[in-house]
């Protein structure tokens, strides 16, 4: 039986080109062929999920204010006029649905945003074209509101995790990142039934080595780079 192709996710869309985690970047990586896009999401104080990865606007939009403090409608204030601005997931759902071929892999860091995150989904009947990944405590929190959910537990231990875990959990990937990645671990996971995805490769020969180790999913932020070494 031949082996299902490597998937290309795209690290908070096309951040080479566009702004992280705007609809710009979105977009863009679904251009470059990215067979599913990875955004980061929080909460505004008024409880809608954002893309954004960090919990204050400092780095990207050069505003120190937490998220937290904000509403969505502080956020359309925020950034040039006419401009990117701070995108809802719900936008991004949309923007991913004009691609028939690509999904939406919802990041979070932690639980909180699980329940408005999931509810935004279900909202436009997304389920489908939509994988969760995070840390056991956030893909517990979505586990818990879906069954059926789509999940890659990142993992930061050189070992599997416990069987306990990986019972209540019952995730499709392991997630750990590329530094921890080789064969032995790697199939140690496909012996467990997990598929292996990891991140964030962004140099050929590294793509080349985790391709060599023998992982099933891809993350990084040169995704046009990506599809071609996969494409390769």
């Amino acid at each position: 039986m031949s082996r299902p192709p490597v998937l290309a996710v795209a690290h908070r869309g096309d951040p080479y080109r566009h702004r992280e985690n705007t609809l710009r970047s979105v977009e863009s990586a679904v251009a470059a062929g990215a067979d599913a896009v990875e955004v980061d999401v929080r909460l505004t104080r008024d409880g809608v999920p954002v893309l954004l990865h960090d919990p204050t606007l400092e780095r990207l939009w050069g505003d120190p204010r937490p998220l937290h403090r904000l509403t969505l409608d502080d956020l359309a204030e925020v950034g040039e006029p006419g401009g990117p601005r701070v995108p809802t997931l719900t936008e991004a759902l949309k923007a991913v649905a004009e691609s028939p071929h690509t999904r939406l892999m919802i990041d979070l860091d932690e639980p909180g945003p699980a329940a408005a995150a999931h509810r935004a989904v279900a909202d436009l009947g997304a389920e489908h074209r939509v994988a969760w990944c995070g840390p056991a405590s956030a893909m517990l929190a979505v586990r818990a509101l879906d069954p059926d959910a789509e999940l890659a537990l990142t993992w930061r231990q050189p070992r599997l995790p416990g069987r306990p875990l990986l019972d209540d959990l019952r995730p499709h990937w392991f997630n750990p990142p590329f530094g921890m990645v080789e064969p032995r671990l790697v199939g140690a996971a496909h012996d467990a039934g997990l598929l292996v995805s990891t991140w964030t490769v962004d140099l050929r020969r590294t793509m080349r080595r985790m391709l060599d180790a023998g992982v099933d999913s891809l993350t990084s932020n040169r995704i046009d780079l990506l599809r071609r070494v996969l494409d390769a």
